[in-house]
């Protein structure tokens, strides 16, 4: 019997929960060795991941040469789904129980999966929305019939379905800082809500030559506070991985520290050619956060380096007193020497879609969606290593 092609299929969502609750699933990338850099789905354990071309595969006698178990279900991954959709429906005739990851990496990575934590004062709802491709989050914060939406992605769909779930409106959009590693959905949701999008001004900027954004926002200030429903956020601005970083704290309890503060590290302070200045200014606001937050806030980031950053839910956050201890930015921000070493010997080579993304966020460059997801392939690179 030939299978259709939503049976031979599977939806990203589908996917990412099986992984997440174990099921023994191989992972067949029938991309080159050299597409991988573009992003992989995960989490995999080594074992269970298989990466070889398509091509050579189909042109063995036996698919158990590449390494492939007979009995256990297969996943084949290409770039969008169409290689792979070929290669599962040969390996179905082989004997196999395999399917085709639908829309392939590029959907993988556009993929967010809500998780949902303990609301903070005055609110009712705390979403994180988790995307596996990139290691990047985003947030929505619900207080009776109105919601902030914070760091929202190119595909915003996941905020409005939670959103609605909550009975709430989306009555303010927020970036947390310009981005670099993906293209914000903030503007362009907040355009057609016709609600404002919030940003400091210091990053409406292209910071790599000085130029002006040009996109319409709506400006924000250290010791700001915005009104959401009955709950209120305080904004605290944290520079040095951007000008206009900015920290949300909702209700005295939730930090949204966008790539100022990580888990395990802070934001890298160079990726606009200015690494001895903002480190300084990096280092001002870890201090600041060591010296002056109160321990008991959730401190929830923008990024994730790895699965160790995650809590036993999967959700990814940790109270600042635990953090002081065990993140390697907050143990040396004591000591500014120290802290400044550690960043100058620390960071990577920035990767080098980022500028091009960051022109993007600011209004001065536009591109189509397939330019889009070649930008914003594979994890993001913004804490120092």
């Amino acid at each position: 019997m030939r299978l259709t092609r939503d049976q031979l299929e599977i939806a990203p969502a589908e996917l990412a929960r099986r992984l997440e609750e174990g099921d023994p699933l191989q992972v067949l990338d029938v991309r080159a060795p050299e597409r991988l850099a573009a992003g992989v789905v995960s989490p995999v354990p080594p074992d269970r991941f298989i990466n070889v071309r398509g091509s050579e595969l189909v042109s063995m006698s036996e698919p158990a040469e590449v390494g492939l178990a007979p009995d256990e279900e297969v996943v084949v991954v290409c770039g969008r789904g169409n290689d792979s959709l070929r290669v599962a429906a040969w390996l179905t005739v082989a004997g196999y129980e395999a399917r085709s990851l639908a829309g392939g990496i590029a959907a993988w990575m556009h993929l967010s999966v809500p998780r949902y934590l303990p609301p903070p004062p005055g609110f009712d709802s705390l979403v994180q929305f988790d995307r596996p491709g990139k290691g990047a989050l985003g947030y929505l914060l619900v207080s009776g019939d109105e919601a902030l939406a914070v760091d929202v992605s190119l595909y915003p769909g996941p905020w409005l379905e939670e959103a609605e779930r909550a009975g709430a409106r989306i009555t303010a959009v927020a970036d947390t800082h310009v981005h670099a590693d993906y293209i914000s959905g903030g503007p362009d949701l907040a355009a057609s809500l016709e609600v404002p999008w919030y940003l400091h001004p210091a990053d409406m900027v292209y910071p790599y030559d000085g130029t002006p954004g040009i996109l319409p926002f709506t400006a924000l200030e250290d010791g700001q506070d915005l009104a959401v429903g009955a709950g209120t956020v305080r904004v605290i601005h944290t520079p040095g991985h951007t000008e206009g970083s900015m920290t949300f704290v909702a209700g005295a309890g939730a930090a949204l520290t966008g790539d100022f503060l990580f888990v395990e590290s802070v934001g890298r302070p160079d990726l606009a050619g200015r690494a001895e200045e903002w480190s300084r200014d990096l280092w001002a606001s870890t201090h600041a956060a060591l010296t002056e937050w109160d321990e008991r806030w959730l401190v929830l980031p923008a990024h994730y380096a790895g699965e160790s950053e995650r809590c036993a839910d999967r959700t990814v956050g940790r109270e600042l007193g635990r953090l002081r201890e065990s993140n390697a930015a907050l143990r040396m921000a004591a000591d500014r020497e120290k802290f400044l070493y550690w960043v100058n010997t620390h960071t990577a080579p920035a990767p080098e879609a980022y500028p091009r993304i960051k022109a993007i966020n600011v209004g001065l460059v536009e591109v189509g969606r397939a330019e889009a997801d070649l930008l914003e392939a594979g994890k993001n690179e913004c804490a120092i290593a």
